[in-house]
């Protein structure tokens, strides 16, 4: 058994190195599609033959430096000029998460928690730490136990609190209570997600000054009986219970063997908390003016707005706050087939990372940015390359989906407001806008494709940068779409947990970042710090190609 694994999972990753996103149908034997495999396609969902460091630089890039972290792999976090040059870093004894560096010099950041029980998604984190510039410890905040987990991304405040996305557990009985379709709920339960704003404890701990959880306010239209019912479409503030990833199949306790074999899974894994994570938000944003909060419901294929002036209390219900709706949903966009509207051609994001409003003071202020992960092959008949994953029954099965074709995009678009800056929630209509104001992808679509993590930040001078997280690949992109800079991550570190598991699935994604962040030479952070290359500086890892399996040697009976 253990043999027919690794071989699975050498097929597997073979699959993913040589992976093309031709849109082309042709009908291509075994071998001539191993063969097609090319050192210099650019198209390699992995990008694992790819140049690294940095490819180019024009006069047109905007000077400063970028941080980003060594997520799957180690426990460095870098920040680097524009020629490439890490000029300082960071390093724990944890795995590092979404980072945030503060204009103290302060790195704030969240860390994967070496041993926790129950969650087994990606983003898994459960610590937040913050270090002065020399790497020292100066806040160590823990929220990882059988009920909860803080996980993805965070948000600091003004204030110094910070925002966090966190699972809480409900069982299935909950579940049945709320009305959940029974054939769609796991024997581990569901994780819904909240928001808890930590007030931090120095050296350690903290206190939760305030919190927003999505179980607060759902509806479903299938059990008049049970709670919450109601109909959708009268109801576009409240969130469908029943809303459900289309991942295709269950797994087997084999195949998720395998996938954990194969690094693509969590240690926590098991048959029975397949979609047990039932929304996961992968990112959130705060806008202080109007004390707000934004989240990337990835499951959902659409962001929320909801009031952040409420008290955990009102954050209950539908009623308080500055904008008068308590803890519902002050806007969403995205999939309006989630609250009784349109049909699927009317869904315009597709398990989409890192929300955040554009700063006041930059081009496109106020208006929100999203990077658009998994925009669907209109020919294929899986919603995701997971789906096509989640369907794999033996190795030969793992050569038919090679040519997947999806795509990404990072879109910005106009929040919908009225004279008083609410946002416009139509009645019996989908919830505008009708198409974003800018959009980035690649002139030919299926080169610009990162199935997920990734991010997109706006810079001051009207040029975005843009994290295409699978492949580790950070490019500056002018308002007219011209690629001004542009660098590979060549960092790939051998940080493993106790059990010899990597901190997050990775799989084939070994230079995979999260996010990266540009900061401007005049950041406060930079005053009176010498920001010279390091030397030496950290080794780069070079991707070798395996031989391709023998053909024989991944047939099954």
């Amino acid at each position: 058994m253990k043999k027919y694994f690794f071989l699975v999972f050498t097929a597997l990753l073979f699959i993913f190195y040589s992976c093309k996103t031709d849109t082309s149908k042709k009908e291509v034997s075994e071998t001539k599609k191993i063969r097609q495999w090319q050192p210099e396609d650019t198209r390699s969902m992995t990008g694992l033959s790819a140049k690294r460091g940095l490819i180019s630089k024009t006069e047109g890039v905007t000077p400063g430096y970028v941080l980003f972290n060594v997520i799957f792999t180690g426990v460095e976090t870098y920040l680097i000029n524009m020629d490439g040059d890490v000029v300082h870093s960071w390093e724990s004894d944890l795995s590092p998460g979404s980072s945030y560096l503060q204009e103290n010099g302060h790195l704030i950041q969240l860390e994967r928690d070496e041993d926790f029980p129950t969650f087994s998604a990606g983003g898994q984190a459960g610590r937040i730490r913050e270090y002065d510039w020399d790497g020292n410890l100066l806040w160590d905040f823990e929220y990882a136990n059988e009920k909860e987990l803080i996980h993805t991304d965070i948000e600091v405040l003004p204030n110094g609190n910070i925002l966090a996305i966190a699972y809480e557990v409900k069982s299935p009985e909950e579940g049945l209570e709320a009305g959940r379709d029974p054939h769609i709920i796991p024997k581990a339960g569901l994780w819904p997600d909240k928001i808890i704003e930590i007030k931090p404890t120095k050296p350690s701990g903290g206190e939760i000054v305030w919190e927003w959880h999505m179980w607060d306010h759902l509806i479903q239209d299938m059990d008049a009986t049970k709670q919450n019912y109601g109909v959708l479409s009268d109801n576009p503030r409240k969130i469908n219970i029943n809303i459900h990833e289309e991942s295709g199949p269950p797994m087997s306790a084999a195949q998720i063997e395998q996938m954990k074999q194969g690094q693509l899974m969590t240690s926590n894994a098991t048959v029975d908390n397949q979609g047990s994570d039932m929304s996961h938000t992968n990112a959130i944003g705060y806008n202080a003016e109007l004390d707000q909060i934004a989240i990337s419901v990835k499951h959902f294929h659409e962001i929320f707005i909801i009031d952040h002036s409420t008290t955990s209390e009102e954050a209950k219900g539908n009623t308080g706050g500055r904008w008068g709706h308590g803890g519902d949903l002050l806007y969403r966009w995205g999939n309006p087939v989630n609250y009784g509207q349109g049909s699927m051609s009317d869904q315009d994001l597709f398990g989409q990372h890192d929300v955040k409003w554009i700063p006041k003071g930059y081009p496109g202020e106020g208006h929100i940015m999203v990077f658009n992960n998994d925009i669907r092959n209109p020919n294929n008949k899986l919603p995701s390359i997971w789906a096509a994953l989640a369907t794999i029954k033996s190795p030969d099965a793992l050569l038919s989906i090679g040519d997947f074709g999806n795509h990404s995009a990072v879109i910005e678009f106009i929040l919908p407001t009225d004279s008083k800056g609410g946002y416009i929630i139509p009645e019996n209509e989908s919830i505008g806008p009708d198409e974003p104001t800018w959009t980035y992808t690649s002139p030919d679509k299926y080169s610009f494709y990162s199935a997920f993590i990734s991010g997109a930040q706006r810079l001051k001078n009207g040029n975005t940068l843009v994290t295409s997280g699978a492949k580790g690949r950070f490019i500056e992109v002018t308002p007219e779409n011209k690629i001004v800079w542009e660098y590979w991550n060549p960092y790939k570190n051998d940080y493993a947990l106790p059990d010899g598991s990597p901190p997050q699935p990775v799989g084939p994604f070994i230079y995979g970042q999260f996010r990266s962040t540009h900061f401007t030479n005049d950041f406060p952070a930079f005053k009176d710090k010498e920001l010279k290359p390091l030397d030496p500086q950290p080794e780069p890892f070079i991707f070798k190609m395996p031989p391709p399996p023998a053909k024989d040697s991944i047939k099954t009976n």
